[in-house]
């Protein structure tokens, strides 16, 4: 007979997948075949998937994707694209985020780089890293307004977006940058460099970056804290991604 103190113990406890697979195992006789270790198996399996797959669920609404069904195994290697396959594959196994390095994705609008940067994103939260997608026009936005208030807000933005594994700036130096504004990226670089990995999405080679970074003295400190660790990928093609799909799961 089904035991209601165990269901409600373990439903206190939080564990409500294997307080399902109980009452499930208690109302079938075939499970009430198998020994005690078994179905303790089983009750244990199915509570570990289930808080595995929330967790997953959870790291990916926290990341704030454009587009959070993106994923590695969608990626179109057009010949045109001139996309490293074996090279896209060993980055989505996380290995640059072990090893604190960076990508750099860069490629004309409508290339992909966002539809890139989020499949590698998502890829990493499969693998239970915690990751985070914002256009740099947006976070300088957020971090200069919480610089302007006294009641430490900046100290908190600043951690937020350097504590994460990994950090995806999308829209990267699309205009030139204001010196508080380069400043600002300096303090997130030096705090992410060597102990964090960040996806930059560019429509200009790094070469072009130092004009975009206005003060000299804080772009040479900028880019020595980016280009030295990054993998960079030229998103190329004949036709753009948007021409191909029509807004459709690339873009």
């Amino acid at each position: 007979m089904m035991n209601d103190q165990t269901l409600t113990k373990l439903h206190e406890m939080k564990l409500s997948g294997m307080a399902e697979a109980y009452k499930e195992q208690e109302l079938n006789k075939e499970f009430q075949k198998m020994s005690f270790e078994d179905r303790l198996s089983l009750l244990v399996d199915l509570e570990y998937s289930r808080r595995k797959s929330n967790t997953l669920q959870r790291l990916i609404k926290s990341a704030t994707f454009i587009n959070s069904n993106a994923c590695i195994e969608d990626i179109q290697y057009y010949e045109d694209r001139r996309l490293d396959k074996e090279l896209i594959l060993k980055l989505a196994s996380g290995s640059y985020i072990h090893e604190s390095h960076n990508i750099i994705l860069k490629g004309p609008t409508g290339s992909g780089k966002s539809f890139l940067a989020s499949a590698f994103g998502v890829s990493a939260c499969r693998q239970f890293y915690k990751v985070k997608y914002i256009r740099l026009p947006e976070l300088l936005d957020e971090l200069s307004l919480a610089k302007l208030a006294a009641d430490g807000s900046y100290r908190k933005c600043i951690k937020k977006y350097t504590k994460v594994d990994l950090l995806i700036l999308d829209e990267w130096l699309l205009t030139d940058l204001s010196t508080d504004e380069a400043a600002i990226l300096l303090e997130i670089a030096e705090a992410r460099h060597k102990v964090a990995s960040t996806i930059f999405c560019s429509q200009i080679d790094p070469n072009g970056w130092h004009t975009k970074l206005g003060n000299e003295t804080i772009a040479e400190a900028i880019l020595d804290r980016i280009i030295h660790d990054s993998y960079q990928i030229l998103i190329d093609g004949e036709i753009s991604m948007r021409e191909r799909h029509g807004l459709g799961k690339e873009v």
